[in-house]
């Protein structure tokens, strides 16, 4: 299928969140912590799939199809475990490379080693007169799943200024920074930025009152 791109503005989409600017991002932030807890929200294969669809990486066709193949087999459940545990890897590996750390050399293996066994691929999409390059790809197996994936981390690491990917100040959420200024510090306004800004208000009014 194409690689919808366009994601509709709201942080929350099918019960996953949605606030990375970035694949890759969103993939992590698929582990938020709620009430002083990390949640899973890719809970079972069903969960893992509707993240696909709610991402744009699968149509509902292709969802329905790979759950109704796929969804109670041993594979399903084998790509799931290895899907959770390359988002943990990855979302350390992105730590340190926010922190200014070099892409180790194991993470950057095993990227090349997805993305040679679940490669993407590129389709001309004629729309008007302007015909696009998109990429695409069609899951016929769930370890499939891991095409976006591998692909969106390994562009991570080569295109994006890291300077702009940074982990909420207030949360464990990852975002890349498209703001003009480049200094937001906050996964949303309306998760945490309004935090922030409430409690600067504050801090503001306490200092002006001890300097009367």
């Amino acid at each position: 299928m194409r690689w919808r791109r366009t994601i509709p503005d709201s942080d929350w989409r099918d019960g996953f969140l949605f606030v990375g600017n970035h694949l890759a991002l969103d993939f992590l932030n698929t582990r938020p912590v709620q009430n002083g807890e990390p949640t899973e929200l890719l809970s079972d294969f069903t969960a893992l799939l509707r993240w696909f669809h709610a991402a744009g990486l699968l149509s509902s066709r292709e969802m329905t199809n790979l759950q109704r193949q796929s969804g109670r087999s041993a594979s399903a459940q084998r790509a799931l475990h290895d899907i959770r545990q390359f988002r943990e890897k990855l979302r350390k590996e992105v730590l340190a490379w926010e922190g200014g750390a070099d892409v180790h050399r194991a993470t950057v293996d095993e990227l090349n080693r997805l993305m040679a066994a679940h490669p993407m691929h590129s389709k001309l999409q004629a729309t008007g007169n302007v015909p696009s390059l998109e990429p695409w790809f069609e899951p016929q197996k769930p370890e499939d799943l891991f095409a976006p994936l591998a692909q969106s981390a390994a562009k991570l690491f080569a295109e994006v200024d890291r300077s702009r990917v940074r982990k909420c100040g207030q949360c464990v959420l990852h975002f890349y920074d498209s703001s003009k200024k480049g200094t937001r510090r906050w996964c949303s306004m309306r998760l945490c930025g309004n935090r922030l800004k409430v409690a600067a208000y504050a801090a503001r009014q306490h200092l002006n009152a001890h300097e009367r």
